[in-house]
């Protein structure tokens, strides 16, 4: 079941999301991968590929891709040993580690686990660009993402992806901190528990940038292709 998207509130009424979104923009997912999109994965007990975020993702990129937006996959890797730390993240990883069993996963395991679900393989092309988050939950730091996107002119960013109260609420604000805009694509997006989505897009929807359907998204996009055609 997907959760319904929060209407926008009054500060936001008076945006031009189609001027917006016309703009030098980037599509971003984040953290749409095996461990949470399929059974076998070791985030599998959260049945996310029910929650209608896939189809909702899909149905952006496509337009994403008609506009000729740029686009990046960032993965999310629930096994971090390798992952340099602080005593803080020894004490929050090692406690993931044992939730989802490290030391009986494979080494193939691990790598199947992180990569990008299959139905996004489907729509992602190679010159996509592709790279790990290795930060808290922002893809801002210790990734090329920032300066990707300055060389590319991006104004605006899209965000999909998992989970809505983790990466995608920490990375909204970071780019939103960058000088961005970012817009948040909330029935594409979910947290771990489902309950914690409505809250969460209202947070993000109150306090950091727009947070719309995956319906909405793509009627703005398509209407800010028409006019810069007709331009």
């Amino acid at each position: 079941m997907v959760s319904k998207v929060p209407e926008l509130p009054e500060q936001w009424k008076s945006l031009d999301l189609v001027n917006i979104l016309a703009q030098p923009a980037a599509f971003i997912s984040i953290s749409q991968c095996n461990s949470l999109y399929k059974p076998e994965g070791a985030q599998g007990n959260e049945k996310q590929w029910e929650r209608g975020t896939l189809e909702n993702t899909i149905k952006v990129a496509k337009a994403c891709r008609e506009a000729n937006m740029k686009f990046f996959w960032i993965g999310y890797d629930v096994f971090r040993e390798d992952y340099p730390m602080t005593e803080l993240d020894r004490a929050q990883y090692g406690t993931w580690s044992e939730v989802f069993d490290s030391k009986n996963r494979t080494a193939e395991y691990k790598k199947w686990d992180a990569e990008l679900a299959d139905e996004l393989k489907e729509v992602s092309q190679p010159e996509d660009t592709e790279f790990f988050e290795y930060a808290h939950q922002s893809s801002f730091v210790g990734t090329p993402l920032k300066l990707m996107l300055e060389r590319a002119g991006i104004k605006t960013i899209i965000f999909c992806g998992i989970h809505l109260d983790w990466c995608i609420e920490g990375n909204s604000r970071a780019a939103r901190d960058e000088g961005y805009m970012p817009i948040v694509i909330g029935d594409a997006c979910s947290c771990q528990d489902q309950a914690d989505d409505i809250p969460t897009m209202n947070r993000i929807n109150r306090i950091v940038c727009p947070v719309i359907s995956a319906d909405q998204a793509v009627s703005y996009i398509l209407q800010g292709q028409a006019k810069i055609r007709a331009a």
